[in-house]
């Protein structure tokens, strides 16, 4: 797609509104690739032609580390795919603008949220105002906000955002502010001296305060200002019986974008906004977010029908205020735009810490493996930070005279009363709207899997649309990541099944997209799928060596042997360049360390029992669920978040493993490293020398647990209860035969 633009100024209405261009040095990388490749082959070589014979000490552990190796190195493989030709995409806004301005499309953006306690509805709010202040003609934004949990706290916070973005969304476009969430803004602005214009700044923050204030006030006391609910009559749908899984279908339009008197403090028309929560039912199926999604394509369709949608999470906000222009480079390009389906963004966080101690900063991942995804015309859908063409969610499948839609209107609203619009929305939104329809299957997001924005974009590609995916010097959105190794573990537990459960599931890359998307695009897509069965290999690995290394059993070749070679090859090489790849990719050297310590504890906890969950799933003894992420946290927490100490502190099953794995191999680094001291047979001490190696780092990795098995005394200390279960399992463990 979009090579190298050419021509001069004269040419301007005919030049390309973006250009790809591919990753340098591809051509060393390959060779150094093919070394590393070499290397593996020489390892399997080793394991299959020195397995000890039947009835020797260690068979069964030497097996377990082929088997292991092998699917490491058949893993390592599939990783290739999204480094063999890295894409990336550079839109050029002033083209648009020069070319589309008087025309451009209407966009109707979609903010989800689910639970007024976990995600609060001053999150929302910031999230809905930041959209709301994008560099776009207002009167062709249409903000849709889809609350499941169908609280009226959350409608009347978004009454009491659209009073202040009378103000503050002409503030943001007459000073050009980054960011345009208040929240984020007034956190990197913390005093008037930090800008030019006091006096404007002053107001404008004491009109937010204000109004967080009266929105938390409400929260807690549980009671909204009755003035408020006599001045707008969408609270009297609360005056039924509502509760979070037992409701009627609520929309009620906010803000009405048609309305010539619908102004803001500078005489611009204001964005239409429209809360919506759809029915729901005690034993109707809702699909979680899914469902709330396709709800809001229906609710859409009736009111303002843009032919381009953005998707967002309520705690991602939007940190470019050109990031839609941007998006619509790609789609009206006069070229390649009609074959795209969707943009997509990464998933960037506001909170992380300096050095990234859960791991979450995914700088690699955004900067190569998705761009090399996106190469191959299959960027990933992620759920949040994605622009989507209206059609393609609606199931339309690509063909070769397509033109796209470029419909810069709202259609068939013209005419139609706010009471109008408000019930026929409230009809496509019905517990009983969907059955015997296409939605979740053809239509709309596909429902049944925990990770429905990955299978929906797979779905699109295998229609013949193509996606693109864009991550920008100034990052289009940002979210908020789990501060708590708790949360960020049962986070990763639900991606992990979901991806999974797509594998076993006829949405399998290997079946489904056969045929329908490039061979790199489905190795890349199962480059995730198969994150759940990685954690067997790496348990093997953390777990064999040093139990043999216990009972003197060796498994790797001497430091002698030419074999030696070929296992400390690939190791140096590919730690090596990992460490090289994260720094050019933004991370640092400790950031680097601690995503390597996560990756560890994440394929011993949450890939381990996501394996086992999914296995349930697919025999029928469980059903799919939805673990929502608490964006609230205690100060204490928060504290040590910040000061980059892990947070325990529950009795998770999770953490028995992790700390069993940790005593474990301190365990035997302590006994390995006496056994080679006083051994006087060197070629013994030569062959045990590896595992005393591999002990060595796992306890580096190991040691924040460490700290909390035995040092710390704060809250976010391992509970006693895990420990005991923890010794009780070592001691089976160092027990059990391995003969």
């Amino acid at each position: 797609m979009g090579k190298q633009e050419s021509g001069g100024e004269g040419e301007e209405s005919g030049l390309p509104l973006f250009e790809s261009t591919s990753a340098r040095f591809r051509g060393i990388y390959r060779v150094f690739a093919s070394t590393i490749l070499v290397g593996i082959c020489l390892i399997w070589v080793y394991r299959v032609t020195n397995i000890p014979q039947p009835g020797e000490a260690g068979r069964w552990a030497w097996i377990g580390m082929l088997v292991a190796e092998f699917w490491f190195s058949l893993y390592w493989i599939i990783t290739q795919s999204v480094r063999w030709d890295v894409t990336y995409r550079r839109p050029f806004k002033d083209r648009l603008s020069h070319r589309y301005e008087d025309k451009l499309p209407g966009v109707d953006i979609f903010i989800c949220t689910a639970d007024p306690k976990m995600e609060p509805p001053t999150l929302v709010v910031n999230t809905l105002l930041s959209v709301l202040a994008y560099n776009y003609p207002t009167e062709k934004l249409n903000v849709y906000v889809s609350d499941d949990g169908g609280s009226e706290f959350t409608f009347y916070a978004l009454l009491e955002a659209a009073s202040f973005a009378k103000y503050w969304t002409p503030f943001c476009k007459k000073f050009n502010i980054e960011p345009r969430s208040p929240q984020a803004y007034f956190a990197l602005h913390s005093d008037v001296h930090d800008v030019k214009y006091g006096q404007e700044w002053l107001e404008i923050k004491k009109l937010y305060e204000d109004m967080k204030n009266r929105i938390e006030s409400a929260v807690e006391t549980g009671k909204i200002p009755e003035e408020t609910k006599m001045q707008h009559k969408g609270f009297s749908e609360w005056n039924l019986k509502v509760s979070k899984n037992d409701h009627q279908p609520i929309v009620q339009i906010i803000t009405d974008g048609r309305d010539t008197n619908a102004m803001d403090n500078d005489g611009c028309r204001l964005a239409t906004m429209v809360y919506v929560s759809r029915e729901k039912r005690p034993q109707q199926p809702h699909h979680f977010k899914a469902g709330a999604v396709n709800a809001l394509l229906r609710v859409s369709s009736e009111i303002s029908k843009a032919p381009f949608i953005l998707l967002l999470d309520c705690d991602m906000y939007a940190n470019n205020a050109d990031s839609i222009r941007e998006a619509l480079c790609f789609f009206l390009d006069g070229k390649y735009g009609h074959e795209i389906a969707f943009v997509q963004h990464p998933q960037n966080y506001s909170n992380l810490t300096k050095d990234d101690i859960y791991g979450s900063g995914c700088f690699v991942i955004n900067a190569v493996e998705l761009a090399g995804l996106g190469g191959y015309g299959a960027a990933l859908f992620c759920g949040t930070g994605c622009f989507h063409r209206r059609e393609c969610l609606f199931g339309k499948k690509y063909t070769k005279d397509y033109r796209g839609q470029r419909n810069t209107e709202s259609q068939n609203t013209i005419d139609r009363s706010i009471q109008e619009l408000e019930e026929s929305a409230k009809a496509v939104v019905t517990c009983s709207y969907e059955k015997g329809t296409k939605w979740g299957k053809e239509m709309g997001l596909i429902y049944g899997c925990p990770v429905e924005d990955i299978v929906s974009g797979l779905a699109i590609q295998c229609r013949g649309w193509k996606s693109i995916y864009y991550n920008p010097e100034r990052k289009g959105f940002l979210g908020i990541s789990p501060n708590t190794l708790d949360l960020a573990l049962i986070q990763q537990k639900r991606w992990c099944e979901g991806l999974f459960q797509i594998f076993f599931s006829k949405y399998c890359p290997f079946i489904y997209g056969h045929g329908k998307i490039m061979l790199g695009a489905q190795m890349g897509y199962c480059l995730y799928l198969l994150w759940a069965p990685l954690s067997f290999p790496t348990m093997c690995y953390v777990t064999v060596p040093p139990l043999c290394l216990l009972h003197g059993i060796p498994l790797f070749p001497k430091v002698s042997s030419p074999w030696f070679l070929a296992f400390a090859y690939v190791f140096v090489a590919k730690n090596v360049y990992s460490i090289i790849e994260a720094l050019q990719c933004g991370s640092s050297l400790k950031a680097w360390w601690n995503l390597q310590r996560m990756w560890l504890i994440r394929r011993i906890t949450s890939y381990f029992f996501a394996f086992f969950d999914t296995i349930k799933r697919q025999l029928g003894l469980s059903e799919t669920d939805f673990a929502l992420t608490d964006k609230v946290m205690t100060e204490d927490v928060t504290k040590r978040y910040e000061q980059e100490v892990m947070e325990f502190g529950s009795p998770s099953i999770m953490y028995t493993v992790l700390a069993t794995s940790a005593l474990l191999n301190l365990l035997s680094l302590v006994w390995g490293t006496r056994r080679v001291a006083m051994d006087i047979d060197s070629e013994a001490s030569e062959q045990l020398i590896s595992q005393v190696f591999l002990c060595g780092i796992l306890v580096m990795i190991n040691l924040p647990v460490y700290q909390a098995l035995f040092f710390r005394s704060d809250k976010g200390h391992i509970p006693s209860s895990v420990i005991f279960k923890s010794v009780l399992l070592l001691t089976l463990a160092c027990l059990m035969p391995i003969y």
